[in-house]
């Protein structure tokens, strides 16, 4: 089968001929629908320049964490799971019996020094193939939905989620404010999210004018101002000197950082969910007193049951552009120059 290999840090992925994967016990093999294209990749294959995971993510291995797809067969022990029946895929990948993992909270395992990788498509076989060998307890059923529509949802519509659930009792009730920092394929999912959980107003603040039209669109109030001091300016009059009640950041630079974090109102509370590694100096007279600052990192896979319920509602929609495998190379491209105006989703049955 073909397949875009992870062959070596500071390198792009190769597209290569590999055996098909067999299931071991308790797996599923999975004939791919969808698999989207993350920044997480880029970082993996572009700006790491050796395993940071000290590990976990050590090629080759085929890239691809966001996957959906259609069971081809079922190793030993496995039950319940039908040939042909469409799922998505719970990413992460940990030790399943700590106190984390049995709640579903791989990411947060507390033996992961002790694992082999971090998820599917980090540091094992991922979905950028035209199948790919998964645990049959990461699986999550989409029914009749669109599979290759839902693949991003696995980390782009569960990341947001997460944050936002944790978030949710600053949100619910009346009269109550978000604030969304970038709008790409996580912040654009995280609006509707906040809609579908809440009746809070979104306030959004982006660079792209189109991210910031498609937010419009569905209902989402534009942050006003080019600085960030302008932007606070514009949040603080909006809300009547108040501060919104929740901010999510999915960016993670210094800028967006301090935006969310000062846009908050007396024990409200900023949620960092991009990974840029932007720092923050706090001080004890810049916060609004009682506000927190905290960070979320992806979700459970309780959490995915509840995107993908969502999802199968209508109250949540992805933004789709669909690429063959062999054209993997150049949706990459695409996500790294900023040219998408998508989620970049790789279709292996294009190429039939």
């Amino acid at each position: 089968m073909k397949a875009v290999v992870f062959e070596e840090y500071k390198k792009k992925p190769a597209l290569k001929e590999v055996p098909k994967p067999t299931p071991g016990p308790g797996e599923v093999i999975l004939k791919v629908a969808g698999s989207g294209a993350c920044h997480s990749d880029v970082a993996v294959y572009d700006e790491y320049e050796y395993d940071v995971t000290a590990g976990h993510m050590t090629p080759p291995f085929i890239l691809g964490h966001e996957v959906s797809g259609w069971v081809d067969s079922v190793g030993e022990g496995v039950t319940g799971v039908n040939v042909g029946d469409a799922y998505l895929v719970y990413g992460p990948t940990a030790c399943g019996h700590c106190r984390y993992c049995s709640r579903g909270q791989d990411t947060y395992c507390l033996n992961f020094a002790d694992t082999s990788c971090m998820a599917v498509g980090l540091g094992r076989d991922g979905g950028m193939a035209e199948y790919v060998a998964v645990p049959a307890r990461n699986l999550v059923a989409l029914g009749d939905a669109d599979p290759i529509d839902a693949a991003p949802l696995a980390d782009a519509g569960l990341t947001p989620y997460h944050a936002i659930k944790k978030a949710l009792p600053e949100l619910v009730g009346g009269g109550r404010t978000a604030l969304v920092v970038g709008l790409g394929g996580l912040g654009m999912l995280g609006v509707q999210i906040i809609q579908a959980l809440s009746s809070a107003t979104v306030l959004v603040a982006d660079m792209k004018p189109e991210a910031i039209e498609a937010a419009k669109k569905i209902g989402a109030i534009p942050v006003e101002g080019t600085t960030t001091q302008e932007q606070l300016d514009f949040i603080n009059t909006y809300t009547g000197g108040v501060g919104v009640d929740a901010a999510f950041d999915f960016v993670g630079v210094e800028q967006t950082v301090t935006l969310a974090a000062q846009a908050v109102r007396y024990d409200g509370s900023a949620t960092i969910v991009g990974i840029a590694g932007g720092t923050y100096e706090w001080n004890f007279y810049k916060q609004r007193y009682g506000s927190t600052l905290g960070n979320t990192y992806w979700g459970t896979i309780e959490d995915l049951h509840d995107v993908v319920g969502l999802y199968r509602e209508g109250k949540i929609k992805t933004n789709v552009a669909r690429y063959p495998l062999s054209q993997a190379e150049e949706a990459y491209r695409a996500l790294r120059e900023g040219t998408l105006t998508a989620r970049a989703v790789i279709v292996p049955t294009l190429d039939e």
